[in-house]
C-alpha cells in the first residue's frame, strides 16, 4: 500500500502510531511532501531521527522541502534507480529515500513526477538563531529545465504531481502568517508551477508546505493527515 502525508519537521509520532494501527510493512510506502526534517539539524541529531525511522515498518519516500538540506549535497548519499526514477539514499538507512526533482516514478501504475522546494519566510529567523538554511531551497533553473524536458517527453501528460509548494493560483491565503509582508515573499517557484499546471494534463496534484488540509479542484494540500495514494 502507498500512503501520503504532509510536512513532518522531524516529528514522527503520528507516523509511528499509524504504522502500529495499520500494521504496515517495508513493502508499504509513505510519501512525505517535503520538510521531513531528516536532514535539518546536523549529523548527530539527524542520525538519531534516521535510526528511529529505520525501526518503523514502512519505506519513506521524501520530497525536497525548504526546511532541509538537499541530499545530493551531503557526501553520504548516493543514487539508485527505484520505481523508474532516481532517488538518493544512504547505505545505513536504505528505507529512507529522497526523490530527485524532475524524476518520474511508477506508483502502482500511476506516472508520478516530483518537483520540490519553496521559499522560506522564516529564513532570517533561522539564520539569526543558527538553524539550518540553504540557498538552494528553491528549484534552480537547471531543475526547472529538467522538469519541463521530462514533461515534454511525456507530451505534458502525467497521472500525479508531487510538489512541496503549490501553483500560485492555489495558494491558501487564509493561512498566511499575520504580520508578514507578503510583498517580500519570493513566489518564483509558485509562479513557475502555475505555468506548469496550466499546460499539464493530470489526475491529481499533492503538495504540503502550508500546514493545512485543503482541496481545490485536483489540487490537495496536506499536512498531518495520512491518506491512501491516488488509486489505492
Amino acid at each position: 500500500m502507498i500512503y501520503i502525508t504532509g510536512d513532518t519537521h522531524g516529528k514522527f509520532e503520528r507516523i509511528e502510531q499509524f504504522c502500529g494501527k495499520f500494521k504496515t510493512s517495508r513493502e508499504d510506502i509513505l510519501i512525505i511532501l517535503g520538510d521531513a526534517g531528516i536532514n535539518f539539524s546536523g549529523w548527530v541529531k539527524d542520525h538519531v531521527k534516521k535510526e528511529f525511522l529505520e525501526t518503523l515498518p514502512i519505506t519513506f519516500f521524501c520530497i525536497h522541502g525548504n526546511h532541509e538540506q538537499r541530499p545530493q549535497t551531503i557526501g553520504s548519499y548516493q543514487e539508485k534507480l527505484w520505481r523508474g526514477g532516481v532517488v538518493y539514499y544512504e547505505k545505513e538507512y536504505p528505507d529512507l529515500l529522497f526523490a530527485k526533482d524532475g524524476e518520474v516514478f511508477d506508483f502502482n501504475g500511476k506516472q508520478t513526477i516530483v518537483t520540490g522546494g519553496a521559499y522560506s519566510v522564516d529564513r532570517m529567523y533561522r539564520l539569526i538563531h543558527g538553524y539550518g538554511w540553504w540557498p538552494d531551497e528553491q528549484p534552480s533553473e537547471e531543475i526547472k529545465q529538467n522538469v519541463e524536458r521530462k514533461l515534454n517527453e511525456l507530451s505534458w501528460n502525467v497521472d500525479v504531481v508531487l510538489s512541496h509548494t503549490v501553483p500560485l493560483k492555489y495558494e491558501p491565503t487564509e493561512v498566511f502568517l499575520e504580520g508578514l509582508d507578503q510583498s517580500k515573499v519570493d513566489r518564483t517557484t509558485e509562479e513557475w508551477l502555475d505555468k506548469i499546471e496550466d499546460r499539464l494534463n493530470y489526475q491529481k496534484w499533492y503538495c504540503g508546505h502550508y500546514h493545512t488540509e485543503k482541496k481545490v479542484d485536483k489540487i490537495e494540500i496536506m499536512f498531518e493527515n495520512i491518506k491512501k495514494f491516488l488509486g489505492q
